[in-house]
């Protein structure tokens, strides 16, 4: 027993000759960084390889990249990729494998293949930008319209960061004039928090979503590199989804992160932002201004042609009132030539009419009808039609031509 006895420096220092004598080569390995931070100027990372199906952790390590070699391998890394290496990226890592025996086990990075992280980013952006095509949401923004008087602002950025205030400036010393009111919305624009900071914000523009005409995520004055933040499924789902238009300026000419890709409109800056709601507000009061020159034109065209024909009548309302007077008077004239004859006509027509009753009234005079030889026989003083009216003792007048004669019935 006593032979075997060890003391624990000893037996750290055989697994480290152990390890360095059976693992003395490097090693390209793949992993996914659960967690990545820097300090002393070294980068110390754990390691994670999960589950495809179940995406739980089936294995784990720690990883160390030293002073010198992180001070190579870290802006290649971000130039290529457009980001820093941090959790949840995946990772092709060259290693070799390091025991100490006061520290314990650890692998130490030597290099890092930038090409690997980037095909497994556009991956998931592709994956990303797949979802939200199949939810038929990956255009609803770019069917919105930014309203003609677009001037109530409301603003997602740091607080404070340089890219928030070029844009006000930007918007308050325009040429032309216009005014616009300006509402910040503060939220992380850099790092892990980014997705739920700029998400807090979208919910309480929502909240008083007839306030504003369009909504501007800006980010300035932040590593250029780091928009992994708007490269997520919850955040491109909230934006597409937005009421307002929504504008972003959030990175440089060669970046566009899947918001950008959503979004209502994307411009490479802050200041590119607000040049575009100047912009249109400019546009929309050239288009006031042009209606109203021509509203003026039309109206002082249309003054001059009225001005133009009241002249013409002006000058023509005396011609036109003697030329009716003179045919007036012609007409009574020749009324009045017309009139004796028409009366003198009318008169003779009326007598030989007036002559023509006379005759007919003579026909019916019964003195005629008697100087004919007939009689009259009346009862009464009525004319006597039928002699079943008479009965005995009745008086009855008899007139001829000349006299009369008093009969009794028997």
């Amino acid at each position: 027993m006593e032979q075997h006895r060890m003391t624990l420096r000893l037996l750290n220092a055989l697994v480290r000759e152990t390890i360095e004598a059976g693992l003395p080569d490097e090693y390209w390995v793949e992993a996914e960084l659960s967690e990545c931070r820097e300090r002393g100027g070294h980068c110390y990372m754990e390691l994670v390889e999960k589950d495809e199906q179940t995406n739980t952790p089936v294995a784990r390590a720690s990883a160390k990249c030293w002073r010198g070699t992180w001070q190579l391998v870290q802006p290649t890394f971000e130039r290529a990729t457009g980001q820093p290496l941090r959790a949840g990226l995946k990772v092709l890592l060259k290693v070799y494998a390091q025991f100490h025996e006061a520290f314990g086990f650890s692998w130490i990075v030597t290099d890092i293949d930038p090409n690997y992280t980037i095909g497994d980013m556009v991956r998931r952006r592709q994956e990303i930008i797949q979802q939200l095509k199949q939810e038929g949401i990956f255009d609803l923004q770019r069917e919105l319209h930014i309203p003609f008087f677009a001037q109530r602002i409301a603003v997602i950025s740091a607080e404070g960061a340089a890219g928030y205030g070029d844009f006000v400036r930007q918007l308050e010393d325009n040429d032309y004039g216009l005014r616009f009111q300006i509402t910040l919305f503060p939220a992380i624009m850099q790092g892990e928090q980014v997705e739920a900071s700029v998400i807090c914000a979208l919910n309480k523009i929502y909240e008083r979503a007839d306030d504003f005409d369009v909504v501007c995520i800006l980010r300035g004055g932040g590593a250029s590199a780091d928009l992994s933040g708007f490269d997520t499924l919850a955040l491109a789902e909230n934006v597409a989804q937005f009421p307002l238009p929504i504008i972003t300026g959030i990175g440089h000419e060669r970046d566009e992160s899947i918001l950008d890709m959503i979004s209502h409109t994307r411009v490479k800056t802050p200041t590119a932002a607000a040049a575009l709601l100047v912009d249109h507000l400019k546009r929309i009061l050239e288009r006031i201004e042009q209606a109203e020159t021509s509203i003026k034109n039309y109206l002082t065209e249309h003054i001059h042609y009225q001005q133009q024909r009241l002249s013409q009548w002006a000058t023509l309302i005396p011609t036109l009132a003697l030329r009716t007077t003179n045919e007036q008077r012609h007409r009574i004239e020749m009324l009045a030539n017309r009139l004796p004859v028409a009366l003198e006509r009318r008169l003779t027509h009326q007598k030989h009419h007036l002559e023509n009753i006379g005759i007919q009234l003579k026909g019916f005079d019964p003195q005629i009808q008697l100087s004919r030889g007939y009689s009259i026989t009346l009862h009464n003083g009525r004319a006597v039609r039928n002699a079943d009216e008479l009965k005995a003792g009745d008086e009855i007048i008899t007139r001829v031509e000349k006299g009369t004669l008093k009969s009794i019935v028997k």
